[in-house]
């Protein structure tokens, strides 16, 4: 049988959930017209319930896209559920996710409560959500350890009171394929009305078998993949979905399904949300790797070139690498960075931030000859006009010479005020990083420091990641430049800001 496999992307929400990969409004908004752009069946945007910039952002990504469904996940209580429903109402399309825990621990210990106490609250969040919309889909958190009479009872329960997808998640990575394949078989052969829904998987990847988990469940009858870019997500992950969607779109003869995604968007999508999570790819990995299509074996490339399927399986061009493109220079005028922009997924919503963003590409087109998409995307995640900046670089300079101590001269503005120190290190980066603690004053633990070019050649700008960690809460905090050193004075301020904020987020694991 030939049918959809329906993808479903978390990216915006359990994606969101790895330390330090929290993202803004905007970033979200850029994110998901991408995965638009791909054909995304559903996003879920967010838990709306976690907090106002929660609810705002799902609210946002609902009244800008219209056509992938958007998603809100929420627990199995009044107050989530309303929340979520009020988030997603101006969408085009919309869905309500909302889960409860089934495993015996988690029943016990975390919930504390009975079987049939569950299966109560169940029933009565599929009543509310769908007040909202008809499209319900509920989770039963911790599937992959749950007991099978259970799962079979309170899905029976939740299919008739209106759900319409029923989604299976190995909440903890538990799981092995021919397992998890066997549960999917079981639940659909012995749950009552199992043909009036879609049934779904979730897949963690603790073991490193989320995409395998995924694709097992897919060959038992699931048709609908909960999965992210890059395989984002707190703890080892969840499943890639790049890497379910090209398994399933390379092996048709086995997986007899196929889903609607446009794969040429697939390496922008990586390249845009490991630019805006500060989580690189690394070169490795399946599909989006920097090496997926290299060949360094002279057996190998003798092979390619005399036919490209002795050693590739698929076409490096059909998920979406190409080239990098020259796209700008110097010359080009305020439309034509717009335009490119709009094509790029930035989309500039007032004159006064697009004057801000052309001035920084004049001043990036003084020192860099050649402009890549990938220069344009990194220039505007390194949007240094936003107002609510408490941390901004004013002016810097650095010092390094051969048996000299490196120091670093910093002038920063701190809610509005200016202050200058300098202070030496054991590097410049080093001594940039102590000049802004001596005035900052965060406290703040660092957790990570690295450093990727964005494209080739020594003009190339610098992208620093830098992670800080403070009273359990983790952040990144990402800079570029063609000056590495100013790149990563940039990602520290950045770090330091999002600190500042003080966002508190729940974050539940579903």
């Amino acid at each position: 049988m030939n049918d959809q496999l329906i993808i479903f992307d978390t990216t915006l929400r359990d994606g969101e959930q790895s330390p330090g990969a929290s993202m803004t409004r905007d970033e979200k908004l850029r994110i998901a017209r991408q995965l638009e752009r791909m054909k995304v069946d559903v996003i879920e945007a967010g838990f709306a319930a976690a907090s106002n910039g929660d609810f705002e952002a799902v609210r946002a990504v609902a009244e800008a896209i219209k056509d992938s469904r958007i998603c809100s996940l929420a627990r199995a209580n009044e107050n989530d559920i309303r929340r979520a429903g009020e988030a997603i109402r101006p969408a085009a399309q919309s869905r309500i996710h909302t889960f409860i825990a089934t495993s015996p621990i988690h029943m016990e210990k975390k919930l504390r409560m009975s079987p049939d106490e569950v299966v109560e609250a169940a029933v009565k969040a599929i009543g509310w959500a769908r007040e909202y919309t008809d499209d319900v889909e509920f989770s039963a958190e911790d599937a992959g350890r749950s007991e099978i009479d259970f799962l079979c009872r309170i899905f029976e329960q939740v299919i008739k009171a209106g759900a319409t997808t029923i989604n299976v998640p190995d909440t903890v990575g538990y799981n092995i394929p021919e397992q998890f394949a066997a549960t999917i078989r079981t639940l659909i052969e012995r749950v009552p009305n199992s043909d009036k829904v879609i049934w779904s998987v979730h897949c963690h990847n603790d073991l490193g078998l989320a995409v395998a988990n995924s694709l097992a469940a897919v060959r038992a009858g699931a048709r609908q993949v909960e999965c992210t870019i890059n395989g984002l997500g707190e703890r080892a992950g969840n499943a890639s979905l790049e890497e379910v969607v090209m398994a399933v779109r390379t092996r048709k003869d086995v997986y007899q399904c196929d889903t609607r995604i446009d794969t040429t968007h697939i390496v922008p999508a990586s390249k845009l949300v490991s630019g805006i999570t500060g989580f690189p790819v690394q070169p490795n990995k399946a599909i989006v790797g920097a090496n997926a299509f290299a060949h360094e074996s002279g057996i190998h490339q003798d092979g390619v070139l005399k036919h490209r399927e002795t050693y590739e399986i698929m076409r490096a061009e059909d998920v979406g690498w190409t080239a990098n493109k020259l796209v700008m220079g110097k010359h080009s005028g305020r439309n034509a960075f717009r335009s490119r922009l709009l094509e790029l997924g930035v989309v500039i919503e007032s004159e006064e931030q697009l004057n801000s963003a052309f001035a920084r590409f004049k001043a990036l087109a003084d020192k860099k000859h050649e402009i890549f998409d990938e220069d344009l995307q990194a220039l505007m995640s390194d949007d240094s006009s936003e107002p609510k900046e408490h941390f901004r670089l004013v002016s810097s300079a650095f010092h390094s010479e051969t048996g000299e101590s490196p120091c670093a001269r910093v002038t920063l503005s701190v809610g509005g005020r200016e202050e200058k120190v300098e202070s030496s290190g054991s590097g410049p980066v080093d001594a940039a990083f102590k000049a802004i603690e001596s005035i900052a004053s965060s406290g703040a633990e660092l957790l990570l420091y690295s450093v990727n070019a964005i494209t080739t050649g020594t003009d190339a700008q610098g992208e620093v990641t830098v992670r800080l960690s403070k009273d359990g809460r983790v952040v990144n905090g990402q800079g570029a430049d063609t000056d590495i050193i100013v790149a990563s004075a940039k990602a520290y301020l950045n770090a330091l800001n999002k600190l500042q904020s003080n966002t508190e987020r729940l974050n539940p694991q579903v």
